[in-house]
């Protein structure tokens, strides 16, 4: 069994320093070693696919990081002093919690998942999952300098993710189980080793490397869909239906769904779409992009059991489609 595990962790920091060679010299290697002169869709493809996959992998490995931390070192009596009793109260407690973390869509779904295993509500775990790539300084920086100009779409991505957090978290207190972490067994088997044989910074570490790469391959296979899609794209077909508010609004949230781009440089994509599209459309983008796309959903099934998932995914999509065409109607009439 020991055998086992240290070659397990040999490996994996095998694949780290290769990872690492990747990142500083995949540009100067690569290609050279594959030729793309004659294939320049499948080079575009893989361009994309470099920039999502370079753009989001720190922030998994953070995400892994926060979630070992919490496993290993904060129990369940300090998290549920925490968490306040009341559904409500523990709502706005979670919408202040993910002002302060520091974690994009795909790391907050690792850390929540673990959040929910050492007791933490579950509705306040969908508000962290709603709020927490929104809510931050670096998305507010980029959505203010993408539309400085449209101070409009800063606001109501702000407020509408705010909406959105505390309809679904009610919904979720009100008619969601409490069961809903996919259990790990692999984990559990580990978790029983490290007690015995490893102290906690070698299980902190053995943690990580384990969480990170669970949930890494079903980023790697979001991410690749994501870049075919958005290289093979028909912008023109998109321009002919812009400007109907429901059509519109669908589209750009199927959109963002399938590009999956990280929320802290989306906004610079929809600000590309801005004369094409409704304000109502663009927010669709901006609020419902951070909460639900390809990739992330892939992670999410990895974490939680499919009836959450599925639950999950058509109550943000009724709840941000509704709200954004409120909120398109609003400020086209000034009131927003």
């Amino acid at each position: 069994m020991l055998l086992k595990r240290y070659t397990g962790n040999l490996l994996l920091v095998i694949l780290l320093f290769l990872m690492l060679a990747f990142f500083f010299l995949g540009d100067v290697f690569i290609p050279k070693a594959v030729d793309f002169s004659g294939y320049p869709m499948l080079h575009s493809v893989f361009v994309v696919f470099l920039g999502l996959f370079l753009e989001s992998i720190p922030f998994l490995f953070l995400g892994a990081i926060a979630s070992s931390f919490i496993q290993l070192f904060i129990s369940e009596e300090i998290i549920q002093r925490m968490i306040p009793k009341r559904p409500l109260t523990a709502i706005f407690a979670a919408i202040g919690a993910a002002l302060v973390i520091p974690v994009c869509e795909c790391a907050i779904i690792p850390v929540v998942r673990k959040l929910i295993q050492k007791g933490v509500p579950v509705h306040a775990g969908v508000v962290l999952l709603v709020t927490a790539p929104i809510l931050n300084v670096i998305v507010f920086g980029s959505t203010y300098y993408a539309f400085q100009n449209n101070p409009a779409i800063l606001y109501g991505r702000i407020i509408l993710c705010v909406l959105t957090a505390i309809i679904a978290g009610l919904f979720i207190h009100i008619f969601s189980t409490k069961d809903v972490v996919k259990e790990d067994k692999m984990e559990l088997v580990h978790g029983h080793e490290h007690d015995i044989q490893s102290s906690k910074w070698t299980s902190f570490i053995e943690h990580t490397s384990q969480e990170f790469f669970m949930v890494g391959k079903y980023f790697i296979i979001g991410a690749l869909f994501a870049s075919v899609f958005q290289v093979f794209m028909d912008r023109t077909v998109m321009a002919d239906i812009g400007q109907a508010p429901i059509k519109g609004t669908a589209l750009m949230m199927g959109i963002a769904f399938v590009l999956s781009l990280c929320s802290s440089a989306d906004a610079f994509v929809a600000a590309s779409f801005s004369h094409s599209f409704l304000p109502g459309s663009l927010l669709g983008f901006l609020v419902f992009g951070p909460m639900l796309d390809l990739k992330n959903v892939l992670i999410m099934m990895s974490c939680f059991k499919r009836s959450f998932v599925v639950t999950y995914v058509l109550l943000v999509f009724a709840v941000v489609f509704s709200l954004c065409l409120i909120a398109g109607g609003l400020i086209s009439k000034g009131g927003f």
